[in-house]
């Protein structure tokens, strides 16, 4: 049971952290928050980066994390060839 217990409480984590990248980036461009995670959840970003890179990034600083996922959601929109709204 603790186990499980665990396991939830990561996955909430992260989905916290994931929710505060969105809200940074968002405010970084100048857009909503939902207009960023649009675009995020576009090509994936969410969880192909963010979760899946959470261990490493929660444990740097807000802006980085920030420049980090601003500059991961540009190279990902341009190889799927798709444009920031």
């Amino acid at each position: 049971m603790r186990a499980k217990e665990t396991r939830r409480q990561n996955k909430e984590a992260m989905m916290i952290f994931a929710s505060s990248c969105v809200e940074s980036a968002a405010r970084a461009e100048n857009v909503s928050s939902s207009e960023m995670y649009k675009r995020m959840k576009r090509v994936g970003l969410i969880e192909g980066f963010i979760i899946k890179c959470y261990e490493g990034l929660h444990t740097q600083s807000r802006q980085h994390v920030t420049e980090d996922v601003l500059g991961a959601l540009a190279i990902w929109e341009s190889k799927k060839g798709v444009k920031a709204a």
